[in-house]
């Protein structure tokens, strides 16, 4: 144990400073080494995930002795000898996963002290030299070990005031990616509604006097950690550095590819070389329309259901219409048809949606995808709240043909995923993500590989803060709603703040990209009027006033409906 550092640490966190860390996952020495070297205040050995022996784990341990960098170890569970062992090899403290109770908390504690504060057994290995060294060791070993619970449940979050009174504990690690799968958002670093959990968990361990940690996703979000108020901050995994700046690399080469389950590179890259410029052949002849909520044509088409259409033929949309579609308490949209493509993804509710007689119930921000000529209704089934859905047609000319025929009905799991051939379900939990850009996540919810031969793309997208897409533009038109959060869109230097479900349309050929600048998540649902989700990179100056591909014909006043 090396006390010297474990009180540097604590005098800085006494200061309001951040200490910054890495979590090492990788097997190599080297890799703590480095981080010593590089003067970071501490190390997380992780030997809850991953291949890491104590072999190995104690070597992590050793190339840390004499600095100033603590060392801990992320143990697999809650366990007195997992505990005993960490801590007889040498690390500083030790940080425990899945903590749910102030009784959990208690337990760790004393498995982590001697008697009579705990029930920590003394060893002969390297903490105590040896053996050589059980006095010294021993009169402040208590004083000076961390303890650090890592808060990764829904239930964990609640019980956060009551752990907070347990002594002994200086700081509280949040995990997101495992709170968001205990919320509902398997997948996820930060569902839906998580950021704000963790803020108001972190409010509460502020004023009780007790610092709290989380990983950032890269540097814009360190600034914004530091800024809300955590102070363990690490600074990334050793692996996922790695691959990062490996990508990073390869992406100058136009070599970037998404990496799969099974360790095999995609066919593509993903981002090939950015255009200097668009071709001149895919000059825009219209201007971006940012739509209103409250502004669009309305119309009721059924009884308690209202439709909204924010981009369409009214906006000089081509080949798609989106908007919003409420449905009161109880409505029903009658069976009917399409001779096009229909998207829907719920909002807000609850929802059943009926294709020729399969019912799926559908939960916040699930989706599905319904071919042309397939019968489907569907039912708000809540008596007494409206359901909102976000809805879009690969058309800028709908209509709807009413069905009279019978479907014997068949309740469907709710973990389907549709019926192969004919409707595809997307659900939001469990549907794979992809990294398009420096933090954000998309989900790609259709497509024509997904559903042969429909004529529109699309799906989720979910920016952290800081996410953003580089420059680019599309061969056909496009509609982005923001969902929850605040985006800011850029089209060629013209800045826009999105929110409330405020729509884009990005005709063919405009440069654009959205970032988030915000300190919360932003979401957004993103719709293509073309039948796979391609994207041409051009470079970043093109979307700014001076290095606007098109100013040789100044657009008009961009619209704002």
């Amino acid at each position: 144990m090396k006390t010297a550092a474990l009180q540097k640490l604590r005098n800085k966190l006494a200061q309001d400073s951040s200490v910054f860390g890495l979590w090492v996952t990788l097997e190599s020495p080297s890799i703590t080494e480095i981080a010593v070297g590089l003067g970071l205040d501490w190390v997380v050995i992780d030997a809850e995930h991953g291949h890491l022996d104590w072999k190995e784990i104690v070597e992590h341990i050793r190339a840390t002795v004499r600095s100033e960098t603590v060392a801990l170890v992320r143990i697999a569970e809650l366990n007195s000898g997992l505990i005993k062992r960490a801590l007889d090899i040498g690390a500083d403290g030790v940080v425990i996963p899945w903590i749910e109770t102030a009784d959990q908390l208690r337990q760790a504690v004393n498995f982590a002290n001697y008697p009579l504060e705990g029930s920590r057994g003394i060893g002969g290995e390297r903490a105590t030299c040896w053996g050589q060294c059980l006095a010294e060791h021993t009169a402040d070993a208590n004083e000076n070990v961390l303890v650090v619970p890592i808060v990764e449940t829904v239930r964990a979050i609640r019980q956060v005031p009551v752990m907070c009174q347990v002594d002994g504990v200086e700081l509280m690690f949040f995990g997101p990616a495992d709170l968001s799968s205990t919320a509902g958002h398997r997948g996820l670093w930060e569902g839906p509604g998580v950021a704000d959990q963790i803020h108001q968990a972190r409010e509460t361990i502020r004023r009780a006097g007790r610092h709290c940690g989380v990983l950032a996703t890269g540097p814009d979000d360190i600034k914004a950690r530091q800024q809300q108020g955590f102070r363990m901050i690490g600074l990334g995994m050793d692996a996922g550095l790695l691959v990062r700046s490996l990508r990073s690399l390869l992406a100058s080469v136009g070599r970037d590819r998404l990496m799969q389950s099974s360790l095999t590179p995609t066919e593509k890259p993903l981002n090939p070389p950015p255009l200097a410029r668009p071709p001149e052949s895919m000059r825009p002849d219209r201007d971006e329309v940012m739509c209103d909520v409250g502004n669009g044509p309305r119309a009721e088409i059924a009884q308690g259901v209202n439709f909204e259409c924010l981009v369409g033929r009214h906006n000089q949309a081509r080949n798609l219409t989106t908007g919003i579609v409420t449905f009161a308490p109880g409505a029903v949209l009658p069976y009917h048809d399409h001779i096009f493509t229909e998207s829907i993804t719920l909002l807000q509710g609850v929802m059943t949606v009926e294709v020729e007689g399969r019912s799926y119930s559908l939960k916040k921000l699930d989706n599905v995808v319904i071919p042309a000529g397939l019968a489907h209704t569907a039912r708000n089934v809540s008596a007494s709240e409206p359901a909102v859905l976000h809805v879009a047609m690969g058309t800028d000319s709908p209509s709807r043909t009413l069905v009279d025929k019978f479907f014997s009905r068949r309740a469907m799991p709710e973990t389907s995923t549709g019926m192969p051939g004919a409707e595809r379900v997307n659900r939001y939990a469990t549907a794979p993500r992809v990294v398009p850009g420096p933090n954000a996540e998309f989900i790609d919810c259709f497509n024509a590989s997904l559903v042969p031969g429909i004529e529109m793309s699309g799906g989720y997208g979910l920016f952290h803060p800081g996410g953003r897409l580089p420059a680019h533009i599309h061969d056909f038109d496009e509609s982005i709603c923001i969902i929850s959060g605040t985006a800011t869109c850029v089209v060629e230097g013209r800045r826009y703040s999105m929110s409330d479900c405020q729509t884009a349309l990005q005709p063919r050929g405009r440069v654009h990209y959205f970032i988030n600048e915000s300190n919360g998540p932003m979401e957004m649902l993103w719709v293509y009027a073309g039948p796979m989700p391609e994207r041409i990179i051009v470079d970043e100056s093109c979307a700014t006033v001076a290095g606007n591909p098109w100013r040789a014909t100044p657009a008009t006043a961009p619209l704002h409906r």
